[in-house]
């Protein structure tokens, strides 16, 4: 059996951003109902160096858009990334899954061997075939930042599960 690129990336982008939007969700109502100011979770980390929870997100939805339209041959949408509250965050994963569900299956057929480059031109640039770029960079780098967000939530006091993690309800 073989599996696309477009069922390998699409749908898992679009189970993920809704649980990550569903546990955003659940982190306004918990600052709502614990009459916590919101940048208190929104700018939360576990140290020092990490990014905190709203860049988190931006990431992830960088990732989703990027590896999609990198697949699917097609620009990579542009984001400002200043989103300072759960409704701008809320409003960036519902662009971002717009644009993946907008993504044909044609578009990604012959993506496993087309060449992707990140970073061109600087010190950090990577060259990979579609699929090892799929597989090897862009959902590895996808799922940390969701999971990172997650963490972040659960570790304030958040009440989450795997089941939310996954998007099951």
């Amino acid at each position: 059996m073989t599996v696309s690129l477009y069922t390998a990336s699409v749908p898992v982008f679009q189970q993920m951003l809704g649980s990550l939007a569903d546990v955003l969700a659940k982190a306004k109502a918990h600052a709502d109902e614990k009459k916590i100011e919101p940048a208190a979770l929104l700018q939360t980390r576990l140290y020092p160096d990490m990014f905190p929870l709203t860049r988190q997100v931006q990431i992830a939805c960088d990732f989703a858009r990027g590896v999609s339209a990198r697949l699917a041959g097609v620009d990579v949408p542009k984001n400002e990334d200043n989103e300072a509250s759960f409704d701008d965050l809320q409003a960036l994963i519902e662009r971002t899954r717009s644009f993946v569900a907008s993504l044909a299956p044609e578009q990604f057929e012959g993506g496993e061997t087309r060449e992707i480059v990140t970073r061109p031109g600087t010190p950090k640039e990577k060259r990979f075939t579609g699929s090892a770029y799929l597989l090897t960079y862009g959902l590895p780098q996808f799922f940390f930042h969701v999971t990172t967000s997650y963490a972040l939530l659960r570790h304030n006091g958040v009440d989450i599960g795997k089941r939310d993690y996954m998007g099951l309800k």
